[in-house]
């Protein structure tokens, strides 16, 4: 028989309905202690039909936030308030992961404890733009991380991992993409250590595989899913060789019980598209070196996530703001009926509007 975005799926210890998987989005609704607010538990029942749910970013401690009104699951209350969370989405039939988070250099003396600076492998200032309580800034120039302190960070994603566990999460994801701190790690745009953090390809990929061994300890086999961007240009990110990067990379990860690789590579028409045409594409060699479940994000609709599937380009497919504003995307996909429109303007902060007011079938 075919696969197809509606078969169902074995994803370690957990059976999928279907190959469609809700991909973590940034929505900036949280409290000012990163507890999830009621409305977050909405949200995420409103979307329980998918295979499976991955939650926003969420930081694993007080000196990874880059950004206002974000997640953590570095405290017992927080690990409470996501507890609602996923016991909500558990009644509806639900799966859900925690996608661990750590922005590192991206961030702001604003959102630091007592006005500490983010932190980087190295003293690289990004060009970008952080949300501090004064809107939009430039982030402040990080500081490097000493050798000695990148285990505490590596203890860090394991005791955010273990809080997640307490917290009713059916796994996790380690967020290694987008230009955050395991991607600063990564890529030699941003990394400029000359120590064994540093240098050579093997020395770049040590911290992200440290962060994801330490996770899989926490979570055992099958429950970790771990997401990459090879092409990926967001938060100044760049790289000298992606290809060469990511395939080391991927060969490593086969050593390692993960449940899932995430790989993000947008399609023609994607907004990111433009940005990446000059990196070459990775995702056909990955799909050949990587040998667990692969699923990809990267501006799929109904018939081109079909394709994918179908044609084993990937095991699973991400959706994002089709699945911010059909909270119904399983059955709209299954029935190919029209999308509600998304609302650009609500995409970050706020209220229920533009959250959990889109309307099912």
């Amino acid at each position: 028989m075919t696969d197809t975005l509606f078969s169902p799926y074995t994803l370690g210890a957990l059976n999928l309905p279907n190959r469609m998987v809700m991909a973590p989005m940034t929505r900036n609704r949280n409290d000012e202690n990163g507890i999830p607010k009621p409305m977050a538990t909405t949200h995420y029942v409103q979307r329980a039909t998918a295979g499976l749910l991955i939650t926003e970013a969420t930081q694993v401690s007080d000196k990874a936030s880059g950004y206002m009104f974000t997640p953590g699951i570095y405290t017992e209350d927080q690990a409470r308030g996501w507890q609602i969370v996923t016991d909500a989405v558990h009644e509806k039939g639900g799966r859900i992961f925690s996608q661990l988070w750590h922005t590192g250099r991206v961030s702001h003396t604003l959102l630091q404890p007592a006005g500490g600076d983010p932190i980087a492998p190295s003293a690289v200032k990004a060009e970008t733009m952080v949300f501090t309580p004064n809107g939009f800034e430039p982030p402040t120039m990080p500081r490097a991380l000493t050798t000695d302190e990148i285990p505490v960070i590596v203890e860090q994603f394991a005791h955010a991992a273990r809080l997640a566990k307490s917290a009713g999460f059916d796994g996790v994801e380690v967020h290694g993409a987008n230009g955050y701190l395991i991607e600063q790690f990564l890529k030699d745009g941003s990394n400029r250590r000359k120590d064994s953090y540093g240098g050579d390809i093997p020395n770049r990929m040590r911290f992200a595989l440290e962060v994801v061994a330490a996770t899989v300890e926490v979570w055992g086999p099958g429950r970790v899913g771990f997401r990459i961007s090879p092409r990926g240009v967001f938060n100044d990110m760049h790289d000298s060789d992606p290809l060469a990067l990511y395939s080391q990379l991927a060969a490593a990860l086969n050593d390692i019980p993960l449940a899932y690789l995430h790989l993000i590579e947008p399609l023609p028409g994607h907004p990111t598209f433009k940005s990446q045409e000059g990196v070459e594409p990775v995702a056909a060699e990955l799909r050949k070196i990587f040998k667990g479940t692969l699923m990809i994000n990267g501006g799929y609709g109904r018939d081109t996530a079909e394709k994918a599937v179908a044609e084993k380009v990937s095991d699973l497919v991400a959706f994002g703001v089709p699945y911010l504003a059909n909270p119904d995307l399983v059955e709209r996909y299954r029935r190919n009926a029209p999308l509600n429109e998304p609302d650009q303007d609500t995409f970050y902060g706020g209220d229920e509007k533009g959250y959990n007011d889109y309307p099912l079938l």
